[in-house]
């Protein structure tokens, strides 16, 4: 929603620089004119289309139980939430995570914009150690992940405000990022 409500500032602020450079000691109306709704059309092809609805959690598809690399399958039918989407796949039996304590995760993420796997600790072999709420990781991660029990498995939907924001670490600006993330261990 950011996204487009930018691409629309700034188209209208390009046209209204079009329509005013064009009434500067440029006699043919039909150029300006032209320009103007060429610059508009270009703005409104750049925007996604909107599906109609933000999709949930049962929409993207997972496969694979703790432990497994999962496979996540975002769907082409509905638009990505704007707010924090947070759903245990796999409850867990050992103790719950809170802010301020260390936890052991494996993840998978997958970009909603290009449906690509950027990171996986699962193919490294190696799990992410962190203080839960310390700050060490994204905004979505130190919400979503709170009340996860070791042994668990959740997905997260994380908006761009909670992630990335304007981009960074390979992510591309305003993206919206799906994880998967198994609790290996809670506490220390």
């Amino acid at each position: 929603m950011q996204t487009l409500a930018r691409m629309i500032i700034g188209s209208v602020a390009t046209v209204a620089a079009v329509v005013a450079l064009g009434g500067c000691g440029n006699s043919d109306k039909s150029t300006s004119a032209t320009t103007t709704t060429s610059v508009a059309a270009q703005a409104q092809s750049a925007a996604p289309a909107s599906h109609g609805r933000q999709c949930t959690a049962d929409d993207v598809k997972t496969t694979g139980g703790f432990g497994q690399p999962p496979t996540i399958t975002i769907p082409d039918d509905c638009d990505p939430p704007t707010k924090l989407v947070v759903k245990d796949l796999v409850e867990g039996t050992g103790p719950a995570a809170a802010s301020g304590e260390p936890v052991t995760m494996n993840y998978t993420l997958v970009t909603w914009s290009d449906k690509q796997k950027m990171d996986s600790s699962f193919d490294r072999g190696q799990p992410f150690q962190l203080t839960l709420g310390a700050g060490q990781v994204i905004p979505g991660w130190d919400q979503g992940l709170v009340g996860i029990k070791q042994g668990g498995r959740r997905l997260l939907i994380i908006p761009p405000d909670l992630g990335y924001g304007q981009g960074g670490q390979g992510i591309k600006p305003n993206e919206t990022l799906v994880f998967v993330t198994d609790a290996v261990k809670v506490g220390s």
